[in-house]
C-alpha cells in the first residue's frame, strides 16, 4: 500500500493516540522524505532542510505528538511534487490535505485496530456526522434515542457492552464521545456568552473564562473543578481573587455543569 503525505501522517497519528507502532506509514513517510532529500538543492527544500535532517537523522518522530505531526506534514505536503518519478511513486493532487478517510471493515481489523478501544475510539473521531455525536460535539442535549443508537454502535456492532465496560468501566457514553470529539468552539463561546459578551467583566475575569473555554473545548468537559487551581487558570489569581462577587463565579459553574449534563440523556 503507497500512502500519500497527508494519509501517512493521518495513520502515524491514529496509531500514536492509540500506542501503536507506525508500521506501513511509517516506513512509507521515511520514503518520501529520503525522496525529497535527494533533491536538496530547490530552494523550497533548503528552506526545510534542518526538519528534513532531524525526520531521517535523528529519533525526531519517535518523540513526535500530534502537533508536530500536524506541523511537518503541513511543512512538507508541498514538496513531495519535487520527488524523482524514478525513485519514487506519488500523487500529484495535493489540493485536499486528507485524500481518502474511508476505511472498510477489513481495515479496521488490522493490527492497529483489533481491540476494542481502539477501534471504538477511532469510530467515533471518524463519524462526526452521526446525529448522536454531532449534538455532543455542538452541546445539544440527547435524547434516550441517542443513547440507544449510540449502544447499538459500541455494545453491539463495534464490541460488546462487557468489553466497554473492560475499558471505560461505569463511563456514561455520551461523556466518553465528548472526551474524545471535544466541544465546538462556537457552542462554547455560545454557552458563556453571558459572561464574555453582557457581562461587565474585568480584564482578569474575561481571561479565566476564556481559559475554561479552551479547557472544555480541548478536553469536551470539566468534570473535575480542581484544575482551575493550576496555570493557565491562576496565572493571573485564584478564583477567589478574580471573583470576589460569588454571584458571578457560580453561574459560570452553572454554565460548565450544564455542558456536562448535556453530554448525559434528559
Amino acid at each position: 500500500m503507497i500512502f500519500s503525505i497527508s494519509s501517512s501522517f493521518r495513520f502515524i497519528s491514529f496509531a500514536y493516540l492509540v500506542g501503536k507502532k507506525y508500521g506501513k506509514a511509517r516506513s512509507d513517510l521515511f520514503k518520501r522524505v529520503r525522496g525529497i532529500a535527494s533533491v536538496a538543492n530547490i530552494p523550497e527544500i533548503k528552506v526545510q532542510a534542518e526538519l528534513i535532517d532531524k525526520i531521517l537523522h535523528t529519533d525526531y518522530i519517535d518523540n513526535c505528538g500530534i502537533n508536530e505531526f500536524e506541523e511537518i506534514r503541513e511543512k512538507l505536503r508541498n514538496l513531495m511534487k519535487y520527488i524523482p518519478h524514478t525513485k519514487l511513486r506519488y500523487d500529484t493532487n495535493f489540493e485536499d490535505d486528507i485524500l481518502d478517510v474511508t476505511w472498510n471493515e477489513s481495515e479496521l481489523e488490522n493490527d492497529d485496530l483489533k481491540n476494542y478501544k481502539a477501534k471504538a475510539e477511532y469510530y467515533i473521531r471518524e463519524h462526526q456526522d452521526n446525529e448522536a455525536i454531532k449534538k455532543l460535539k455542538s452541546n445539544i442535549p440527547l435524547s434516550h434515542d441517542d443513547i440507544e443508537a449510540l449502544e447499538k454502535v459500541l455494545w453491539s456492532e463495534l464490541g460488546t457492552k462487557e468489553e466497554y465496560e473492560q475499558e471505560y468501566g461505569s463511563k456514561p457514553l455520551g461523556e466518553l464521545v465528548r472526551e474524545i470529539v471535544g466541544l465546538d468552539m462556537n457552542a462554547a463561546k455560545a454557552a458563556f456568552s453571558e459572561y464574555l459578551e453582557g457581562a461587565n467583566l474585568d480584564s482578569r475575569q474575561i481571561y479565566f473564562v476564556n481559559q475554561i473555554v479552551e479547557y472544555i473545548v480541548h478536553n469536551g468537559m470539566m468534570k473535575d473543578l480542581s484544575v482551575l487551581q493550576e496555570s493557565p487558570f491562576t496565572d493571573q489569581g485564584s478564583v477567589v481573587e478574580i471573583f470576589t462577587d460569588l454571584n458571578v463565579w457560580m453561574g459560570i459553574r452553572k454554565v460548565i455543569e450544564s455542558i456536562n449534563d448535556n453530554a448525559i440523556a434528559a
